[in-house]
């Protein structure tokens, strides 16, 4: 028996015990399940806790905030803010 999806899955059928792609490629529900956890186990890494989150925070990590650097020579440092009697 084979089952055509539609929707976002157009193109894609379910044939015995197997989600086949468009292109043909047969997929068992283990294959899938393994998928779905090295996903879920990506974004543990990256410290995301759902897809969604991570979606989300791509966005904000794609926009650079200004950095400010600031030279400051080491020896006046220590001596405005500690005095002659440091270092």
């Amino acid at each position: 028996m084979c089952q055509y999806l539609s929707g976002p899955f157009a193109g894609w059928s379910l044939r015995g015990n197997y989600l086949v792609s468009p292109h043909g490629d047969r997929m068992t529900p283990e294959r899938l399940a393994g998928l779905a956890w090295r996903d879920q186990m990506e974004l543990r890494l990256a410290g995301y806790a759902s897809r969604r989150k991570a979606e989300a925070g791509m966005g904000k990590a794609g926009q650079r905030q200004m950095v400010k650097v600031v030279v400051v020579d080491l020896g006046e440092f220590r001596e405005r803010h500690f005095g002659r009697s440091a270092g």
